[in-house]
């Protein structure tokens, strides 16, 4: 099955597709600094949720690009609701290979997407090339909160050099030339809020589409995450927004 039509799916009652609440995402807006007439480039801007509710709150312009349209259609969608329609747009595009004016951007940012760009360090690179000298790079990205068993890898779905601590993830930031400057993190409530309803969705979605030829592979997405969640996610594996500079 399709990775983008498992989260068109999924992620279908969700407005922001990742582990924060309404809350996280505006403070990360607070500690950003922003100010109006600023120009962000969120790159897999999914629903388009920070932009919009960013650009109604702080006075930024910006950019999203996204393969989905399912999802751009929300994004566009919520940019009228909000009547920012006219500071933000979107485009369908694969992130990892958009093409933007280089040193563009006040703000670049990538929230739970460097898989984009191959891992994190391909898609810091991605990022730089669009930023504008003093800018800040957002990335969202996982991290273990402790060493997780071997179990967890595959059962999350990831390899174990994917992530790593969050002392590694900052050594990753350096060897790039970035320096953390601030950061906002998800928590236990956020992950489940995030997670669980998920479940909620597909279930639904599987009532009314028992036949639909995806519909085994939704069963097994399911099944795997509620479990997952539960017995790895939760203990180790954390998420969390870091706010980078060029160093």
């Amino acid at each position: 099955m399709d990775i983008v039509r498992q989260h068109e799916i999924s992620e279908a009652g969700h407005r922001i597709l990742n582990p924060f609440d309404d809350g996280k995402l505006m403070l990360l807006g607070e500690v950003c600094r922003l100010q109006t007439g600023k120009h962000q480039l969120d790159l897999a801007c999914g629903k388009g949720e920070m932009l919009c509710r960013w650009a109604a709150r702080f006075g930024i312009e910006g950019l999203g690009v996204d393969i989905s349209e399912v999802f751009l259609a929300a994004a566009k969608k919520r940019a009228e609701e909000l009547n920012v329609a006219d500071r933000v747009r979107f485009e369908r595009g694969d992130a990892g290979r958009f093409k933007v004016d280089a040193r563009t951007y006040d703000i670049v940012s990538c929230i739970g997407a460097t898989w984009i760009g191959g891992g994190l360090s391909g898609t810091l690179a991605l990022m730089r090339a669009a930023l504008r000298p003093g800018g800040l790079m957002l990335v969202g990205e996982p991290f273990w909160k402790d060493p997780p068993p071997g179990a967890a890898f595959a059962a999350l779905g990831c390899k174990p050099e994917d992530f790593t601590s969050m002392v590694g993830t900052l050594d990753r930031f350096q060897a790039a030339g970035l320096s953390l400057v601030e950061m906002v993190l998800a928590d236990d409530d956020t992950w489940d809020r995030y997670a669980a309803s998920q479940w909620w969705t597909v279930s639904r979605w599987l009532e009314v589409h028992r036949d639909d030829p995806d519909a085994p592979a939704m069963r097994a997405f399911v099944d795997n995450s509620r479990r997952a969640h539960l017995e790895y996610g939760r203990r180790y594996l954390g998420w969390g927004v870091f706010v980078l500079l060029s160093a």
